[in-house]
């Protein structure tokens, strides 16, 4: 699957949000010298249901991924941008394109000029 098919799946955006609340749990642990039995009390939740959301297993609501993040002290945040954008963000920022040719703008011109072709 090319990188672009990936970023316009839904199971890339599930799986992202799935890690990033991960990434801000294990943060969370460390920081709070938590293990995950007192990371589940703390969350209010059984053990079994951390593991799920900490293995990536699991696919919730909203308000439950809100509540997590808030019991974190985060808060969860949602844009919605266009998705040529993002992919054509995406292509600079890992500096490829279907050649594999690293693709470096000359100026801010170069790239302002391109993000208004797409969009």
């Amino acid at each position: 699957m090319e990188r672009e098919e990936l970023i316009k799946s839904p199971e890339y955006w599930t799986t992202k949000i799935q890690l990033d609340l991960f990434n801000e749990m294990e943060i969370f642990m460390k920081e709070h010298h938590l293990n995950r039995t007192k990371l589940s009390e703390h969350l209010g939740v059984s053990k079994g249901y951390l593991s799920q959301v900490l293995s990536g297993d699991y696919d919730h609501r909203i308000s439950k991924l809100v509540e997590l993040s808030l019991a974190i002290g985060m808060v969860p945040k949602v844009e919605f941008c266009d998705l040529n954008k993002v992919i054509y963000k995406d292509m600079r920022t890992h500096c490829y394109n279907d050649y594999n040719v690293v693709f470096m703008p000359e100026s801010v011109k170069d790239i302002e000029e391109n993000l208004a072709k797409v969009g």
